[in-house]
C-alpha cells in the first residue's frame, strides 16, 4: 500500500476501502499503512480523502435484494428466508454492524421476505444452524463478502451442509450451480459473494459522492486527470527515446502512436496471440506458463506467447500498471529523488496480531530471509531500496538485491535498456517468514 502513492500523480486522491465492514482493517490497519491522519490528509502537496468502506453504503441493500432474486428466480419472497452471512470476529465490534444494519433495512423496508436474519461463521448466530434459525420452506443464503474465496467456495458450503469437507471441487463455481439444493427438509439457495455484483462499481462511486457532499471537496478536483496523464506519458516516452524499452520481462516497441508489448524472450517470435486492449494485461499477468496463480507480479515467471498492440501511450501505461503495479511511478520517483523507502525494522515494528513477533529476528536472520525470499532468478525481479534500519544498510545474503543487477532480467543486465523494477518496502512474504523465524528462535530458547 505504501507504493500506491507512486502509482498516481493527482493532487487529490480518494481512498475507498473495498471492505464489507468498518472494522479493524478500515479503522486501524489501512490508516496506519497509508499514513492517514483522518478523513482528510494533507501530505507532500496532495490531499488524500479517506472514504467509508463500500459495505456500509445504503445502496448495498439494493444489491442484496437483487442477488436474492437472481439466485432464487421465481420463488415467492413470502415463502423465503433470507440469510446474510458474515465472518464474525472479536477484533472489532463494528465487524458485524454492516450486516446487522442491512438486515434491519430489509426488514424495515417491508420487502416481503418471510424473515431476514444475519448469521456468522465464527460467532452466534452461527450459519451452521441455518435450518434452526429459519422457518420458511425456501432459504436463500448470501455471503456478505467482497470476493469469492476460501470462505464462500469451501468453508460456508461445509457449514451449511452442502459438502462434508473442503475439497478442490469447492474452489470452482460448481457450488453455485446446483440451486436449489434439497437439504434438511428445505430448498436451499446459495449465492456468490455480494461483492461480485457488477453494480459494486456504482457503490464505490456512491461513496466518493457521499464524501464530497459531507466534506465539500468539489473545489479540489479541478484539472487533475489531464495533468497526471501528461506528466507520466512524457517521462515514459523520453525513456523509449533513450532506448530504455524493457521493464521486467516486457519489451515495448513503438511505431508512431502505435505500441506493441511482448515477453522479452518473444522478441523475434512470429506467431503470437494478439490482444488490442490494455485490460488484457491483467489476465496475462495472472497465471504462469503452468496455469498457476502469480501472487507476486514481479516474479520472473511471466508467461510467453502473446503480444499487446495498443494505440497511445496512455494505454501502454495502463497495461504496464496491470503487469507491474506502480513500477513506472516508482522508477520516475527514483529519478526525481522523491522515493521514501520504509526501513525493514520500521515495517516489522508496526506489525500486530499474529505478526507482532516478526521484529524479534536478528539482523543476520533478516538479511538471510531477504536473500532467499527475494532471489532475483527465482522469486522477484525487484531491486531493493529499503534499508534494515535508518542509516543501516542490508548486508549478507541480501546484498544481491541491492546491486544494479537486481531489478532487471539477465538479458539486459547492463541496464541500458531497462526501466528497473524497484522495491521500497518489504512485502508480506518477508513479514511472514520473519514471524516464522522469530517463533522458531523463541521456541528453541524456551525448550
Amino acid at each position: 500500500m505504501t507504493e500506491v502513492f507512486e502509482s498516481v500523480e493527482s493532487e487529490v486522491i480518494y481512498v475507498v476501502p473495498n471492505f464489507i465492514s468498518e472494522g479493524y482493517f478500515c479503522q486501524q490497519v489501512l490508516p496506519r499503512e497509508l499514513r492517514l491522519d483522518g478523513p482528510v490528509t494533507r501530505r507532500d502537496g496532495r490531499v488524500i480523502l479517506y472514504c467509508d468502506p463500500v459495505g456500509v453504503h445504503p445502496n448495498m441493500t439494493r444489491l442484496l435484494l437483487q442477488r436474492a432474486d437472481e439466485v432464487a428466480a421465481g420463488v415467492p419472497r413470502s415463502e423465503t428466508s433470507l440469510v446474510i452471512v458474515g465472518h464474525g470476529t472479536n477484533l472489532n465490534e463494528n465487524s458485524t454492524k454492516a450486516i446487522q444494519d442491512q438486515v434491519k433495512l430489509i426488514r424495515d423496508g417491508n420487502h416481503g421476505f418471510a424473515e431476514v436474519l444475519d448469521a456468522y461463521m465464527e460467532e452466534a448466530p452461527l450459519v451452521a444452524d441455518w435450518d434452526k434459525l429459519t422457518t420458511a420452506p425456501n432459504v436463500v443464503v448470501v455471503p456478505f463478502f467482497i470476493a469469492d474465496g476460501l470462505h464462500s467456495f469451501q468453508d460456508i458450503p461445509v457449514l451449511l451442509g452442502i459438502e462434508q469437507e473442503p475439497g478442490r471441487a469447492m474452489s470452482e463455481l460448481d457450488v453455485f450451480r446446483h440451486n436449489p439444493i434439497p437439504l434438511r427438509g428445505r430448498q436451499l439457495y446459495y449465492s456468490q459473494a455480494i461483492g461480485t455484483e457488477s453494480l459494486m462499481a456504482d457503490v464505490i462511486l456512491d461513496q466518493v459522492a457521499d464524501f464530497d457532499e459531507r466534506h465539500q471537496t468539489a473545489s479540489l478536483l479541478a484539472d487533475i486527470t489531464e495533468k497526471a496523464v501528461s506528466s507520466r506519458s512524457q517521462a515514459f516516452l523520453k525513456w523509449l527515446e533513450e532506448g530504455r524499452d524493457v521493464i521486467g520481462q516486457i519489451l515495448v516497441r513503438r511505431q508512431g502512436e502505435v505500441f506493441s508489448l511482448c515477453h522479452l524472450e518473444d522478441e523475434d517470435a512470429r506467431e503470437l496471440q494478439v490482444y488490442t486492449n490494455a485490460e488484457a494485461a491483467r489476465e496475462l499477468a495472472r497465471h504462469n506458463e503452468a496455469g498457476e496463480f502469480r501472487p507476486i507480479k514481479t516474479a520472473p515467471d511471466l508467461r510467453r506467447g502473446w503480444q499487446l498492440n495498443l494505440a497511445g501511450v496512455g494505454s501502454v501505461l495502463l497495461a504496464l500498471e496491470f503487469f507491474y503495479p506502480a513500477a513506472v511511478g516508482m522508477a520516475m520517483a527514483e529519478e526525481a529523488g522523491t522515493l521514501r523507502p520504509v526501513p525493514l525494522r520500521s515495517l516489522l515494528g508496526r506489525q500486530t496480531g499474529m505478526y507482532r513477533f516478526a521484529n524479534n529476528i536478528t539482523d543476520e536472520q533478516a538479511c538471510e530471509i531477504i536473500g532467499v525470499k527475494c532471489r532475483t532468478s527465482t522469486h522477484c525481479l525487484r531491486r531493493i531500496l529499503f534499508t534494515l534500519n535508518e542509516g543501516q544498510s542490508l548486508d549478507g545474503g541480501a546484498m544481491e538485491k541491492l546491486s544494479s543487477a537486481a531489478g532487471v532480467v539477465p538479458k539486459v543486465l547492463d541496464g541500458k535498456r531497462a526501466i528497473p523494477l524497484l522495491c521500497m518496502e518489504a512485502c508480506n512474504h518477508i513479514v511472514s517468514a520473519a514471524r516464522t523465524a522469530a517463533r522458531k528462535s523463541y521456541e528453541k530458547m524456551t525448550h
